[in-house]
């Protein structure tokens, strides 16, 4: 057994276990030394998990556009961040002048359907775009190609978008009713956020029923498994492959009202880093697994808020908020090397992988 063993890891393996211990240590250190010293109050801890979960849905929703593409194409779609961007940005227009007219504040629930409406719309229609003139020709090409042309559309949305828009950020206008807080003894939780929380459990909830419980969720897992052979079982698997970026370009346009409504500023590069943590979050999760996608969006939410207080405050760390975005990458890094696949990943067989 032992032999069998040391014919398994090597000395790599033996090199990350020891950087991932490490690291893992360093947390507990700091988590410990944090929680002793009562620098922070419960109502404090509470605000912090509150904003993760927040924080998490947004991510999650975006980490859903990542990994449903992978499934079907096992392609990265890094133009998905700008897919993100383009809805809000454009509702923004709407908004603002619905906010300078004291329209949005009179009537803020039509008021935020529709700004809801327009960005997804928007979204999705770049997103399909995206699908029909970058990469269905190039749907048999080898993977670098398709890889290589999804960076090279990102960085044309961006200055397509900020010709378009103006290279200022734009303040998104704050709706009256959303805010107070819902108060309940020394805890509370801000009505956008409440918003946030809610409006991404339901979207998220409302994919998994369509993927699970429905014809064309039960054509689109077939295609992830196998597009020959969904296509010999008469499954038309263009429109499935479109379909799956409607959903996800719909989905990353309600997440960039919702990112609007929680930090209220829009510009052309509003997407470039929640994206690199929504795909984050779904390598997290386990690429190409949709619950895996939401598991590791929430997760990811929820450490990039606690971490920098929990993890770094007790190990003397000035300004520990700054390094949130580390403690992002490295949650990564050990989870990749504990659990390559992710945390609800399977190992792929060959030919997927």
């Amino acid at each position: 057994m032992l032999r069998r063993l040391s014919e398994r890891i090597n000395a790599t393996d033996v090199v990350m276990f020891l950087i991932g211990g490490s690291i893992l240590a360093l947390v507990l250190v700091g988590s410990v030394a944090t929680l002793t010293s009562g620098k922070y109050s419960a109502a404090q801890w509470f605000d912090l998990i509150v904003f993760g979960v927040a924080l998490g849905g947004i991510y999650a929703l975006i980490a859903l556009g990542y990994t449903m593409v992978y499934g079907i194409l096992r392609m990265i779609n890094f133009a998905h961040s700008e897919v993100f961007m383009s809805g809000p940005f454009t509702a923004y227009f709407l908004a603002d002048a619905w906010g300078r007219s004291g329209f949005l504040d009179e009537n803020p629930v039509v008021c935020l359907l529709a700004i809801f409406v327009l960005a997804m719309a928007i979204s999705l229609i770049v997103a399909v775009l995206l699908e029909r003139i970058a990469y269905r020709p190039l749907r048999f090409a080898p993977r670098l190609v398709p890889l290589i042309t999804a960076i090279g559309a990102s960085f044309f949305l961006q200055y397509f978008f900020r010709g378009l828009y103006g290279p200022n950020i734009k303040p998104y206008p704050e709706i009256a009713a959303l805010k107070p807080y819902l108060r309940f003894g020394d805890f509370r939780i801000q009505y956008v956020q409440i918003l946030v929380i809610v409006a991404a459990a339901l979207m998220m909830a409302g994919l998994q029923l369509i993927v699970q419980r429905t014809r064309v969720g039960k054509a689109m897992r077939a295609v992830a498994e196998d597009k020959q052979t969904a296509a010999l079982m008469g499954i038309d698997v263009d429109s499935i492959i479109v379909l799956t970026f409607v959903i996800g370009g719909a989905l990353a346009g309600a997440a960039g009202v919702l990112y609007a409504l929680m930090f209220r500023q829009v510009s052309f590069i509003m997407g470039f880093i929640p994206g690199i943590k929504a795909f984050t979050a779904a390598v997290l999760g386990g690429i190409g697994n949709i619950p895996g996608a939401m598991v590791g969006g929430l997760f990811l939410g929820v450490i990039e808020s606690l971490g920098p207080s929990l993890f770094l405050d007790g190990l003397g760390i000035p300004a520990p908020q700054q390094l949130k975005d580390a403690i992002a990458f490295t949650l990564l890094v050990l989870v990749l090397i504990f659990r390559p696949s992710g945390i609800l990943g399977e190992k792929l067989a060959e030919k997927k992988a």
